[in-house]
């Protein structure tokens, strides 16, 4: 997927604020209806800073908090910050124990939490966890499992966000497939450009083109 770089940040400003406006529209005409209960216990399913922040903010609400930690992370700020911590993961490498989702849902299960909170990175941007945590009957303090795989597609989000009517620098339609493709987009638009994975979310698979003869090494 190719983006022009003009004018990004202003864009993508829009488009979090009509993005943001379109999932609150999904959330009240969902067809799901929930009877409402309060959230008493929140866990973050994450680490460091976020998780922190996410305890600051529940405890000046009122709400329990529950972190959870990998073998490696047994000393970390977060663990100490949250009412209860537990380990997940056990035997895995840090990265891999906070994306193992069966582990964290046991733990929410097991321990009557009542919402997960992905913080950024990890979880945050996989579908099949909010769906995972719809399933166990855990809230999951996000987009519904949908929207977050629409979302997750850079393609596909860009799409919907043309459909919805919000201004987006100029891209190309579809992922790009072989060096002609992207000579083409850079005839028309010019450079810089940059290359951005149609998967790849928080800046991950981005590259930033200034010339022809890089071309080459991104396709």
């Amino acid at each position: 997927m190719l983006l022009q770089m003009g004018g990004v940040r202003s864009a993508l400003s829009l488009l979090a604020v009509r993005r943001a406006c379109c999932l609150s529209r999904a959330a009240h005409t969902s067809p799901q209806t929930h009877e409402y209960k309060p959230i008493k216990k929140v866990m973050v399913a994450n680490r460091g800073e976020i998780a922190i922040r996410v305890f600051r903010a529940c405890t000046e609400l009122g709400i329990r908090t529950v972190a959870v930690y990998s073998e490696q992370d047994t000393g970390q700020m977060h663990r100490q910050k949250a009412d209860e911590a537990y380990l997940i993961g056990r035997g895995l490498p840090p990265v891999a124990a906070y994306l193992h989702i069966p582990d964290i849902i046991k733990v929410a299960k097991e321990n009557d939490v009542d919402a997960i909170h992905p913080g950024y990175g990890f979880l945050s941007e996989r579908s099949d966890f909010a769906q995972a945590c719809m399933d166990a009957g855990v809230r999951f303090i996000g987009p519904a499992p949908e929207v977050v795989r629409k979302m997750g597609d850079k393609v596909e989000a860009r799409a919907i966000a043309i459909r919805a009517g919000v201004p987006v620098v100029p891209g190309t339609d579809a992922p790009i497939s072989c060096l002609q493709e992207a000579q083409e987009f850079s005839n028309t638009y010019g450079f810089p450009i940059i290359f951005k994975a149609a998967y790849g979310g928080g800046g991950r698979g981005m590259r930033v083109v200034r010339g022809y003869e890089l071309l080459k090494i991104c396709i």
